[in-house]
């Protein structure tokens, strides 16, 4: 069997699909988690748990789907896992309990699972160098605008049809993206079933997490976008509950952090045209760190209100763009014979980091000041995590960047 070759445009809108299902699953249930706790007659803390199951499921089915892809191809195991997506958003609709949500959100979480590394290893299938990191900058500007939009989606639906109405946008989703992998995507990769056996498995991912390159690399990532999961996790509460807005306006003010990381991701691709990827690391950081100290003097020194928050929280996100799409190539760059283990095992670092920041906050308690505690925390874990890293750099350079595994595929 040979594997297929698809264009730069066709593997970005496939791949931005794919990879925009689980956030855009989350973003657009966040406006309703107040709302819920009224509904099932619960508390917050069992609500914050339907979002850290889904967290948690999302990141550890990754480590499966990502070998399930190498060993029997990306198109077969994306369809498979978007009809678990599908039962998942069943059951959360028509969920009687709030211990039915929690379920229903885990199953969705384990099928969107799929969507973020088959995005990630089609590219790597295909492409590297500044080509990758362009259509990885491309997929962030589409990701940008499905995020953006998904809470004001929500917020209009829950004031218009109530919260099972979310669920069942989420469950057209699933059926959209059946249809498109089956029809409009080419299998990239050569399965070898042999991948799916235990003692290859574990020797891939053995590979994989003892190279420096790949650990300080998807740290790098989990520091930075597991800033964006915590502020899903915890925004609600400080903006609507806190704050005292409502959820339609909770919806739109959210439009100011994805909007700051979508343009940050058009600078970011007309920087590209005239410097490497890599130059554009140390920028990114520096924003995130900027916006991460920002959020904790804005905080403390000014009233709480809309702005105070997300002032700083825009320009964190804008930072962010700057620093994805180099490092989500880069990271799994030295690994093309195991690429779908290699971007399941950065995308579980990915979501657990976002996992972890909800479960500091929830221990933590009072929303507003566990901002002030894990934003920073993160930020600083992506500077480290870039230290070390451009260390490892330095001693086994990127090769890899530089000649592709296999040949470009023609525009």
């Amino acid at each position: 069997m040979t594997a297929g070759r698809m264009s730069e445009t066709r593997t970005s809108v496939i791949g931005a699909f794919l990879v925009a299902l689980g956030p855009i699953s989350m973003a657009l249930y966040t406006p309703a988690m107040p709302e819920l706790v009224k509904a099932f007659g619960t508390t917050e803390s069992m609500i914050k748990l339907t979002l850290s199951l889904y967290f948690g499921g999302f990141a550890c089915a990754q480590l499966i789907a990502g070998t399930l892809s190498d060993a029997f191809g990306r198109r077969p195991v994306t369809v498979g896992f978007m009809i678990i997506y599908l039962i998942g958003s069943l059951m959360s609709a028509f969920a009687p309990t709030v211990e039915v949500l929690i379920v229903g959100r885990l199953v969705q979480g384990i099928g969107a699972s799929a969507g973020m590394t088959v995005a990630r290893a089609i590219v790597r299938d295909q492409f590297t160098g500044n080509k990758s990191a362009a259509i990885m900058n491309l997929m962030g500007m589409m990701l940008a605008v499905g995020p953006a939009l998904a809470p004001t989606i929500g917020s209009i639906s829950l004031e218009l049809f109530g919260w099972q109405s979310i669920f069942f946008i989420m469950v057209a989703f699933s059926v959209a993206a059946c249809f498109m992998v089956w029809f409009a995507m080419e299998e990239t990769t050569v399965p070898d079933v042999s991948k799916a056996r235990l003692r290859p498995i574990l020797r891939g991912y053995g590979e994989i997490l003892t190279d420096p390159r790949f650990v300080s690399g998807s740290l790098v990532i989990g520091g930075a976008v597991g800033i964006l999961y915590t502020l899903a996790s915890v925004l609600p509460f400080v903006l609507i509950d806190r704050v005292g807005l409502t959820p339609l306006q909770y919806g739109l003010g959210m439009l100011m952090q994805s909007g700051s990381y979508f343009v940050g991701s058009v600078v970011v691709r007309w920087l590209l045209r005239r410097v490497g990827a890599a130059s554009l690391m140390v920028p990114g950081l520096l924003l995130i760190a900027v916006g991460a100290a920002g959020l904790v003097v804005s905080i403390h020194a000014l009233p709480l209100s809309f702005l105070s928050v997300m002032l700083p929280v825009g320009l964190c996100a804008f930072g962010i763009a700057f620093v994805t799409p180099y490092m989500m190539t880069a990271a799994v760059a030295p690994f093309p014979h195991v690429a779908g283990a290699a971007a399941a095992m950065m995308g579980f670092v990915q979501m657990a980091s976002g996992l972890v920041g909800g479960m500091i906050c929830a221990a933590i308690g009072a929303p507003v000041f566990a901002l002030q505690i894990v934003i920073p925390a993160f930020g600083l874990v992506a500077i480290v995590s870039y230290v070390v890293y451009a260390a490892a750099i330095r001693a086994r350079p990127l090769s890899d960047l530089i000649t592709p595994a296999r040949a470009q595929p023609a525009e």
